[in-house]
């Protein structure tokens, strides 16, 4: 059965994932992968982590998927027995030198789609340096996928949802160069997201593609000052919940989603979904039909905009930043949870009424989109409260003190 891998930016994240049908979670180690933005593990959390993973029998994988440099390549050795004793599954490795020594501490050697594996060549000598896995090259057709798959004599991952790097397999100098933050090192500023300035000489309409095709258009919108601007740089998404039939048979291991810099409820909504959809084909594939609430779904958190990036072809639609429907706005936190009743007290610094549509996350809750139907107030039922109140909310789903609150707020278009 196809394993589906969730990312883990936090302890709420991780919950979140587990909480939504995640075989397996991935997450970050300070200094070693390609998050350093994103909030990472210590050394001193893995066994905590692995000790949850376990309550929902899933797989833990620590992602040292850097540019590593004889510094950190010595450090992150000497760190492999600590890692192996926290019961953490196994390593991505972007490193294959570091293959031979992992194994030996008892740990899976997952080779990181920063190696660019693209080829059956590469996945066999994979195979003699000991590894289990490998992530394939995110630039590959579903046909060449399912070539690989079928010649593979490890393990094959492949992305299936999440955002996509401009460059080859994540391999960016654009960000060092402008701000000497190194992608490669997981420092990575994303300037490539960013709305772009377009400017040409004088006679020189080369610079801007004025075809007729349509796929080679870029998105350009003109400026008061005779310039262009752009979000050439920054592709879509990429979105397989339609093609879950076609990867199911693909002969791939594992379906990775992307996502460890992005918030719990994401990692909830997407995990979820894709849960669902899997298990749909699972159970009755002759009969398997993609769901609308699904794709209205993952348009619901962030996103920017789906493409199915190489599976097909090569993509060419560029994204506007966020085109999700709806904002999280911060209002409140969890005062007490009265499990007789299933309700739960909350202070609120915004207004809120019945028909409002709530996000409670914390550490052991992880994440949980509830719609409010009944509110009280000192024991009468009351249809909306205004901020600075303490409000009790009827909700079926256990939260905690101090568990953070959100409202879903529809997004302005203009946004």
């Amino acid at each position: 059965m196809v394993e589906l891998l969730a990312p883990a930016g936090n302890f709420i994240s991780l919950r979140a994932v587990l909480e939504n049908g995640a075989d397996a979670v991935y997450f970050g180690l300070d200094d070693y992968n390609m998050r350093a933005n994103a909030k990472n593990f210590s050394l001193n959390d893995l066994k905590e982590v692995s000790k949850i993973a376990n309550e929902y029998g899933a797989k833990t994988y620590l992602c040292t998927n850097t540019i590593l440099n004889e510094r950190l390549a010595c450090s992150l050795d000497n760190k492999l027995g600590d890692i192996a004793s926290s019961e953490i599954d196994g390593l991505i490795l972007s490193d294959i030198g570091l293959i031979e020594n992992t194994v030996s501490n008892g740990l899976e050697a997952h080779i990181s789609v920063q190696q660019n594996v693209t080829n059956s060549y590469m996945l066999k000598t994979l195979k003699k340096l000991g590894a289990k896995r490998a992530i394939l090259s995110r630039e590959l057709s579903l046909r060449e996928i399912m070539d690989l798959a079928k010649k593979s004599p490890i393990e094959t991952e492949i992305f299936v949802h999440g955002a996509i790097c401009m460059a080859i397999s994540g391999r960016c100098f654009l960000s060092y160069g402008l701000y000497g933050r190194s992608a490669n090192c997981g420092d990575c500023l994303q300037p490539c997201r960013k709305n772009w300035t377009l400017t040409y000489e004088e006679g020189d309409d080369n610079v801007i593609n004025f075809s007729d095709a349509e796929e080679e258009s870029f998105i350009i919108t003109s400026s008061d000052d005779g310039s262009y601007r752009t979000n050439f740089f920054s592709p879509k998404d990429l979105c397989m919940i339609e093609y879950i039939p076609e990867l199911m048979k693909s002969g791939v291991a594992s379906f990775k989603l992307e996502g460890r810099a992005r918030s719990p409820d994401y990692g909830a909504m997407v995990t979820g979904v894709y849960r669902q959809a899997i298990d749909s084909y699972i159970a009755d594939p002759l009969n398997y039909k993609v769901k609308e609430e699904w794709m209205e779904e993952l348009e619901n958190v962030f996103n920017r905009g789906f493409d199915t990036n190489f599976y097909f072809n090569t993509p060419f639609e560029i994204s506007e930043d966020n085109q999700s429907k709806y904002i999280k706005k911060d209002i409140g936190q969890v005062v007490n949870y009265y499990n007789k009743v299933k309700a739960a007290e909350l202070r609120i610094w915004d207004d809120l009424k019945t028909g409002d549509k709530i996000i409670i996350q914390g550490k052991t809750t992880g994440s949980i989109t509830h719609t409010i139907d009944s509110m009280q107030i000192d024991g009468k039922s009351v249809s909306s409260v205004k901020k600075g109140s303490n409000v009790a909310i009827a909700i079926p789903t256990k939260v905690r003190e101090n568990d953070f609150v959100y409202k879903l707020v529809e997004r302005n278009v203009d946004d």
